[in-house]
């Protein structure tokens, strides 16, 4: 088959292809290799660059930063989730009057950077005599953004779905809202489940820009100590490298969780019935969907 793009390569394209990837990967660990024999020689990771960091006032302050970066997210990641949701079922509506304007939000705050988001709220509404926090202003911008992602996440994940499901489960007198949160979310969640967890990291990362508008967040921490290091002889250089090793620990904790929940979720999964071995309408939707969608009659 041929692709939307370009046709599916044949053998030689294939092996041109392979020798170009371990080129690029050479490369590239080339240039990490070197990136850190250049630290190694400059003497970047010894312990008297780092010693700025056994000041107990610092320390304190990188916790409290490190608290306002995961409050930000918490509550973002929150709202957006909820903002996604919604609007994902808005556009997902069979009135137009519904439809129409959940498609405007999502497409207007998809397509606004983050950072004109954070200004507009923090200096623009001021103007207008509406005064917002930096954290509040933080946490809107990334609601705003965030959410119209996963809305259109979600409608993608649900409109994967065969309609066998859906069909079979209006065959039984299921209601739409009983269709969408008993047939179709709970297989849609699964297959989205990656993609959800990937925009979350992303919303971890964009607390960073909470810095542009005065947030003390973990990079706002990491300039003002980075100016204080150089100050005393100190380069800013291992200010920056514990600030990425910490959202590094942060994205890599966030995933790990997600995965867990996910295993866990699937392990823990029951079979539901009703009136003894009588199954309930989500078993009964769920496999006349799987027959209608298998086999033809």
């Amino acid at each position: 088959m041929s692709m939307v793009l370009f046709d599916v390569p044949g053998p030689k394209a294939r092996a041109r292809h392979k020798v170009m990837a371990v080129i690029g990967i050479a490369a590239v660990l080339a240039a990490v290799a070197y990136v850190i024999m250049r630290f190694i020689a400059t003497d970047q990771f010894s312990t008297r660059r780092l010693d700025w960091i056994n000041y107990k006032q610092i320390q304190i302050s990188l916790v409290e930063a490190i608290g306002n970066t995961l409050s930000a997210f918490a509550v973002g990641a929150v709202l957006a989730l909820v903002f996604g949701a919604i609007f994902a079922a808005a556009r997902l509506s069979d009135h137009a009057w519904v439809r129409a304007p959940a498609a405007v939000v999502v497409e207007v705050f998809r397509a606004i950077p983050l950072v004109i988001m954070m200004f507009f709220f923090y200096y623009g509404l001021p103007v207008a005599g509406v005064k917002l926090s930096a954290f509040t202003a933080v946490v809107l911008s990334l609601m705003l953004y965030n959410g119209s992602v996963l809305a259109e996440i979600f409608r993608a994940g649900i409109n994967s779905l065969p309609k066998g499901q859906s069909e079979a489960a209006y065959a039984l007198g299921m209601r739409k809202t009983q269709v969408m949160t008993l047939v179709l979310l709970p297989q849609a969640l699964r297959a989205m489940m990656p993609t959800i967890i990937s925009q979350l990291v992303v919303l971890l990362k964009d607390t960073a820009l909470g810095f542009l508008i005065t947030f003390e967040e973990l990079l706002r921490w990491g300039t003002r100590i980075g100016g204080d290091a150089v100050s005393f002889g100190r380069p800013m250089i291992s200010v920056m490298i514990v600030v990425a090793a910490i959202y590094i620990g942060l994205c890599l904790l966030l995933t790990w969780l997600a995965n867990y929940l996910e295993k866990r979720n699937r392990r823990n999964k029951k079979v539901v019935k009703l009136d003894g071995d009588r199954p309930n309408q989500v078993q009964l939707a769920e496999s006349s969907a799987v027959l209608g969608s298998g086999s033809t009659l």
